[in-house]
């Protein structure tokens, strides 16, 4: 496979500084490397051009950064869609979890010129399903599933120009654990599909990342997986800025990942929320390099 590696590191959609020094600490971690052992083909774009917050003004308190995290998620949909369109499998590394704004557009827009569809699994412990209405603390990167089906600014929902980039139906959210009070209420009425954390002990992670997989393959060409580390128990991930405890475990994840592999059907992928300032020795970035090379192959035998 050829894998584009594409570096976006944006820390203006959270409220924590830090994570965009995520994709340094992926690439220290060695995830090049890792992949190239799996025999794929590995080209690193570099990074992005991103503005450091301290030279910006906050126009809309609702919306913190709207036009850079606008221009940012823009470029990247170019990007991501340009190497799907050369047939390579993007591999994005952030930054926090607003570029998946980006990043699904850019998937979405290839596939939409196809006659396509794409599915999309979105493994968090949040719901990132919040609007500018909604919206408790101003931060986009609780948004971007929601821009993603539709739902949000228009300088960030008419990024994929052709409407929705996701159809709902097509969406699954796993993991989840913690809400926002009004967000609770966006997710029931948004028609995707959820597996919180008591579903995952309850059934136990296998069965419901495959079903999930059969959710968002059932009428789509390709899926598409975003990844927020802090979907996994902080015992685990320490270096993110949202912990929440009673997360995914090591096996759990991994296996997760392995199913997504063993299913064929994942064209593109990112990695969102490692906080290097946070972690403990590169803890998290070393899982979520890990991670990579079990959703592109890697297996024990």
């Amino acid at each position: 496979m050829q894998v584009e590696i594409i570096g976006v590191p944006l820390d203006l959609g959270a409220g924590r500084r830090g994570v965009d020094m995520g994709p340094s600490a992926l690439r220290i971690a060695g995830i090049q490397r890792r992949l190239a052992e799996l025999g794929h083909n590995v080209h690193d774009l570099g990074d992005l051009p991103v503005p450091a917050p301290e030279g910006l003004t906050i126009e809309r308190a609702n919306l913190r950064y709207l036009p850079e995290i606008g221009a940012t998620c823009s470029a990247l949909a170019q990007a991501v869609e340009r190497a799907c369109q050369a047939g390579h499998f993007p591999l994005v590394l952030g930054g926090d979890h607003s570029i998946a704004i980006g990043t699904v557009a850019g998937v979405s827009s290839f596939r939409h010129r196809r006659g396509e569809k794409l599915g999309l699994l979105w493994f968090d412990a949040h719901g990132d399903m919040n609007n500018p209405e909604s919206t408790p603390s101003g931060n986009i990167h609780g948004m971007p599933f929601a821009v993603c089906i539709g739902d949000g600014a228009q300088e960030l929902t008419r990024i994929f120009a052709a409407g929705a980039a996701i159809d709902p139906r097509c969406a699954v959210l796993i993991g989840a654990r913690s809400l926002d009070r009004r967000e609770r209420e966006l997710v029931k009425k948004s028609g995707i599909h959820v597996y919180t954390m008591r579903e995952i002990d309850e059934r136990h992670i296998g069965q419901v990342v495959g079903e999930a997989i059969e959710i968002a393959s059932a009428e789509t060409d390709a899926l598409h997986v975003s990844f927020d580390m802090d979907c996994l128990d902080p015992s685990f991930a320490p270096g993110v800025g949202t912990p929440v405890a009673g997360g995914l475990s090591y096996r759990e994840a991994h296996l997760a990942m392995e199913l997504l592999a063993d299913s064929g059907r994942v064209h593109s992928l990112e990695i969102v929320e490692v906080n290097p300032v946070l972690d403990v020795r590169n803890q998290t970035a070393e899982l979520a390099a890990e991670l990579i090379t079990s959703s592109l192959g890697k297996r024990i035998l």
